[in-house]
């Protein structure tokens, strides 16, 4: 239940609805809109009198609520949300928010070469992955406390906010102090205890991929663990979906953007390069998330795909990136947004 307030509401009146609405048995949130104040109800509302509460004054109207999501729901917050980054950039508002950098980082050459060209080029962020999640035990699993130092590194060179996967719980502390976007991957999107730990003791940005079979209500009731649990700053990022297709590394639902942005208030990123798979496809798809209204994308870039450790067909180079950047400027600028290269 939301309860929608007269533009011309006082104080007292506004308290005396939150004191109605307590008295039903729910905790009431107060969001202040750049026009409406919306008190919305969390928690069971069937004890609350919709009639009486609807009469009193400075009420515009009450409605129900059907889905379960709250926090992260935009009728509980009209406006969209935008997500500060430490060096001006922000994620959600008019300008378009492009990180980038390599699947995983490597050397301290290769990360710092990388950062440097993206920041040249104009992106807002450097991704890196330090501990990564792979399919195969086999594989390069990242390297994890002294990749993320690296990063750091080349993050504290460039003057770039660093994005980089958490893993586990242990390591929440360690990416308190280093990181300042933590990205919560596909396979982790259902880790509620991780969710909620990233909720109560972190107030830094997560971005929260998509998982690869997940709908969008679940992938919303997702980021509703982190923020019932504390954590406002929430950055959903479709990645792409499993469907029978097998051209492409998954399928790029580019209308759950439009079904996000309807749905919620918070800000959407696209990751081109884990949808498809394949580098060739990478700026059309991009051009075509920002059509479709992202907020901003996240891509990899690598200065030698060839002989990457991690992803290497689905990598783009720092030239490749160069050139990108001037066409999604453009892009931007026909959907009423802004982009610095």
């Amino acid at each position: 239940m939301v309860v929608i307030m007269k533009q011309n509401f006082t104080r007292e009146q506004m308290e005396a609805a939150v004191r109605f609405m307590e008295a039903g048995g729910v905790r009431v949130m107060v969001s202040k809109g750049s026009e409406t104040t919306i008190l919305g109800a969390e928690g069971n509302a069937a004890g609350i009198d919709r009639e009486k509460l609807e009469q009193l004054p400075g009420v515009e109207r009450v409605m129900a609520v059907s889905e379960p999501y709250k926090k992260a729901n935009r009728k509980y917050h009209p406006d969209d949300t935008v997500i500060a980054l430490p060096n001006g950039k922000s994620i959600g508002g008019k300008e378009l928010c492009v990180i980038a950098g390599p699947c995983s980082v490597e050397t301290e050459a290769q990360i710092n070469a990388v950062a440097e060209r993206v920041k040249r080029a104009g992106a807002a962020a450097l991704r890196g992955g330090a501990f990564k999640p792979r399919t195969s035990p086999y594989s390069f699993q990242g390297l994890e406390d002294e990749g993320l130092r690296l990063l750091r590194g080349a993050g504290d060179h460039t003057g770039l906010p660093v994005v980089t996967e958490i893993m586990d719980v242990e390591h929440i502390d360690l990416f308190q102090r280093c990181v300042d976007v933590i990205q919560v991957g596909a396979r982790n999107m259902q880790n509620f205890n991780l969710l909620k730990q990233l909720g109560r003791h972190t107030d830094k940005p997560i971005l929260l991929k998509r998982g690869m079979s997940a709908t969008i209500e679940e992938w919303l009731m997702s980021a509703e663990y982190i923020m019932a649990s504390g954590n406002p700053n929430v950055i959903l990022c479709e990645r792409g979906i499993r469907t029978f297709e097998t051209f492409t590394r998954n399928t790029l639902d580019l209308s759950a953007v439009l079904a996000v942005k309807q749905q919620s208030h918070l800000p959407v990123v696209v990751d081109p390069s884990h949808a498809c798979g394949k580098a060739w496809m990478v700026e059309r798809m991009s051009m075509a998330a920002v059509a479709a209204g992202a907020d901003g994308l996240i891509i990899e870039v690598h200065n030698d795909p060839q002989h990457a450790w991690c992803d290497g067909a689905q990598s783009i180079t720092p030239d490749q990136f160069d050139a990108l950047m001037p066409k999604l400027k453009t892009m931007a600028e026909c959907v009423g947004r802004t982009l610095e290269v």
